[in-house]
């Protein structure tokens, strides 16, 4: 290490502080990986997370870290982080979690995280060290996953139905119990790809803001094997609260219907990661989810439920951003 302006103890807290940010993550995202697989009863809950967890891991293998460089480098300037806007963030999209987590909502992991960062950034120097490029870019995909995971997950049935026409239900059902597995396996993966890399992006900050030798030039690799535990361990542990709401409240799902959103989610999840943009994977399912519902029959959606789940969308950029603000105020107090 170099010549530390963050205490060696300040650093080491807000390290903890962001992987227990990404347990909660996972936890809190766990739903969008199983919640269909538990509901088309194709896995028990206690498979379905570990399922969804090794895949999470695994998704270390297979992505870049440009979501990462994005959380990094890309929402507010690095030159104004230090320990309290870390600190700040990480309280806003923590709390945000457990608010949402706690009325069942499907709320965005990722969105509470740059909403805390920003926030926190704002609070120290203003609106002036926000990126507008970057967040223009997220802001656009709070649009567009949900779009293109409806999209996908609703042009997947039709082609799907139309392919498997003369099959008897009970065929189909089989088959698609199987597919399911894959669906389920390659969401898990683009879930871990693009969720892991915030949490990594947060510490890289700290890092750097720390002028720990070597961070500025890239991620010390013990960060992201560890970002990928952490993410990988909240899944396992599920939050069954969403799960219900994901998997039953807002449209009855089959294996065929379960697979076909998944699948659709998964696409979506894939092109963001390859593009860099740190995107919702709660948006993209939940998008996907509508989509396959309203595809079969636009009454079979709980409209007023899919409401209410994005009016905690809107919600949650300027919420976290408002905790976080008093987060980065509490933390000049304490740290």
């Amino acid at each position: 290490m170099g010549g530390l302006e963050i205490g060696l103890g300040t650093l080491v807290l807000l390290v903890v502080l962001a992987l227990a940010f990404d347990f909660m993550n996972g936890f809190h995202d766990a739903a969008n990986s199983i919640a269909t697989v538990v509901s088309t009863g194709v896995l028990r809950p206690q498979h379905a997370v570990a399922f969804a967890a090794f895949f999470n891991f695994v998704a270390l293998f297979i992505f870049h870290l440009k979501v990462a460089a994005t959380v990094g480098t890309g929402i507010v300037d690095p030159a104004v982080v230090d320990q309290y806007v870390i600190f700040g963030a990480l309280c806003g999209a923590i709390a945000w979690n457990g608010i949402t987590w706690w009325w069942g909502l499907p709320s965005s992991s990722s969105h509470a995280l740059i909403g805390g960062l920003v926030g926190a950034a704002a609070a120290k120097v203003g609106f002036g060290a926000i990126i507008t490029s970057g967040i223009g870019k997220i802001v656009l995909f709070i649009f567009l996953s949900p779009a293109l995971g409806f999209l996908f997950g609703g042009l997947l049935l039709v082609v799907v139905s139309w392919v498997v026409r003369r099959s008897t239900p009970t065929r189909v059902d089989r088959w698609f119990r199987r597919l399911q597995l894959v669906s389920a396996g390659l969401y898990s993966l683009g879930h871990g790809g693009n969720d892991a890399q915030k949490t990594i992006g947060i510490i890289w900050l700290v890092l750097i803001a720390a002028n720990v030798e070597g961070a500025k030039e890239q991620v010390p690799y013990w960060v992201v094997i560890s970002c990928y535990v952490a993410i990988a361990l909240g899944t396992m542990f599920g939050g069954w609260r969403i799960v219900k709401t994901m998997g039953q409240k807002i449209t009855k799902l089959k294996p065929i219907h379960g697979f076909c959103a998944e699948t659709g989610g998964a696409i979506t999840l894939f092109l963001a990661s390859f593009l860099g943009v740190p995107v919702s994977t709660t948006h993209t399912i939940t998008g996907a989810i509508v989509g396959v519902g309203s595809t079969r029959n636009i009454n079979t959606v709980r409209w007023g439920l899919a409401g209410t789940i994005v009016w905690a969308w809107i919600f949650t950029i300027p919420a976290s951003a408002l905790i976080a603000a008093l987060g980065w105020t509490i933390g000049r107090l304490i740290l």
